[in-house]
């Protein structure tokens, strides 16, 4: 049982996770991705005429299923499998960060800027509500989150998932070297 709260390694994982696309068009005909589950969620929650959310999303129930089982398998993890050593961060990056304040990396993420308590800073605020916005608006502008572009899309060669698996990427590049190092000097 040990070997399920150690990390694994890229070799494992990346296979598992890729083999999961010609599983869904193996079982039906279906696409991976979990942006799409939102839209479900609102069209079956929120019948309020509006045109985007007017479609059969039943014909779409099994992603809820899907997103479903990805969140009890996540809170079983967490519960159950979650590895009780601190994450191994390099040297230089704990110093970086402790720079900017952030110094606890007992957890997956930084409770000094992903918490109740830090969503009142400034910086907490841009990271948790403003950064979830245009995660959620992006993820609307380029049809389809990273998963499903960068897994399914590229996988069935679309091109539109190429262009925004790069736009993703180059994103990710930028904040990571020029955001984020702004907002934790806030």
């Amino acid at each position: 049982m040990e070997w399920l709260t150690q990390p694994w390694p890229w070799y494992v994982a990346g296979p598992l996770i890729g083999l999961t696309v010609p599983i869904l068009l193996l079982l039906g005909n279906k696409t991976f991705g979990i942006s799409s589950s939102l839209r479900h969620i609102c069209a079956a929650c929120l019948p309020a005429g509006i045109p985007f959310f007017q479609y059969d999303w039943k014909k779409e129930s099994w992603n809820l299923f899907f997103v479903g089982g990805v969140f009890v398998g996540g809170l079983v993890a967490g519960t159950f499998l979650s590895n009780p050593e601190f994450i191994q961060i390099a040297p230089a990056t704990k110093q970086a960060l402790a720079a900017q304040h952030v110094t606890d990396f007992r957890g997956l993420i930084p409770e000094d800027l992903f918490s109740w308590s830090s969503l009142t800073t400034l910086r907490g605020f841009i990271l948790m509500v403003v950064g979830g916005f245009l995660v959620g608006f992006g993820t609307r502008w380029a049809g389809g989150c990273t998963s499903g572009h960068a897994i399914m899309g590229l996988s069935n060669l679309q091109w539109p998932s190429l262009v925004a698996t790069v736009c993703f990427m180059i994103g990710g590049f930028l904040m990571t070297w020029l955001g984020l190092p702004w907002i934790l000097s806030l």
